[in-house]
């Protein structure tokens, strides 16, 4: 599993220095007994990234349903440590929803998860980290979530797992940052043209998504209220909230207690 510190790692017997390719293998010390930071190197984005496994207190990783959990826009994989490792294991103790691990790693500042000259954060959340979870006795992702830009990117991952034939079983996006037109998004340079842009957005590829369980959440003052809305009339998601809120930390944190529960109540084994 992911572990940090010397004892957890001799415990399951992970004390590599190194990683399969000789680059460095970097332990960080556990933020909670629930909380798991591992650093490693991504050949994708080609330099290390923070890997941050969170799961239920008091329950074993092995054998837990994995959902990815994909940071905003200038965020990190540390971000998720915020409320998540408490909200996951409040509904799961209450026994809402049944245990599943969070897993966020670095997906880079302003790339929108998807190829950039020299950094590919999606080809990572695609062929690493089910490879890394493997090596770990853990399983593959079965679903993925985020905020703003994490919540483009995982419309984009559910569309590139289903195109691969192995789609997601759920997947939740919470103020996705989804502009309607060019001259908005070319703004976030995270685009090289409108082209390469419109062959990503997933407002322009709603039918790809197939007949995936989605949760969506955005505050009906939210810069991004106006996409979001149009993804939810032509995407008839599962779910779907828009209430008052602006696009800040005291919006997503009304909102991602809900979303743990969704991403839950659409797993199975």
């Amino acid at each position: 599993m992911l572990t940090s510190g010397a004892a957890g790692l001799a415990a399951v017997g992970l004390g590599l220095s190194t990683d399969s390719a000789g680059h460095p293998v970097e332990q960080r010390v556990s933020l909670a007994k629930n909380v798991s930071v591992e650093r490693l190197y991504s050949r994708a984005r080609k330099e290390n990234v923070d890997v941050v496994a969170i799961r239920p207190r008091d329950v074993p990783a092995e054998g837990l349903p994995v959902c990815l959990m994909l940071h905003g826009r200038f965020g990190d994989a540390m971000d998720s440590v915020s409320g998540l490792p408490v909200w996951l294991s409040n509904s799961v103790a209450a026994g809402k929803i049944p245990p599943f691990m969070l897993l966020a790693v670095d997906g880079g500042p302003n790339n929108y998860w998807h190829r950039r000259p020299g950094d590919d954060a999606m080809s990572m959340l695609l062929d690493e980290v089910p490879q890394w979870l493997n090596e770990r006795g853990l399983n593959a992702p079965v679903a993925a979530a985020g905020i703003s830009m994490g919540g483009f990117g995982a419309l984009v991952y559910a569309r590139r797992r289903r195109e691969l034939g192995d789609p997601l079983q759920a997947a939740g996006a919470i103020a996705p940052a989804l502009h309607t037109n060019w001259r908005e998004m070319r703004k976030r340079r995270a685009f090289t043209n409108e082209a390469e842009w419109t062959a990503i957005d997933p407002l322009r590829h709603i039918d790809s998504l197939g007949d995936l369980p989605i949760g969506v959440w955005c505050g009906n003052g939210d810069r991004f209220i106006e996409g979001t809305r149009r993804f939810i009339r032509l995407a008839r998601p599962t779910y779907a909230s828009t209430t008052p809120g602006r696009h800040n930390k005291t919006y997503f944190r009304k909102a991602l207690p809900e979303l743990v529960d969704f991403i839950g109540d659409h797993l199975h084994p």
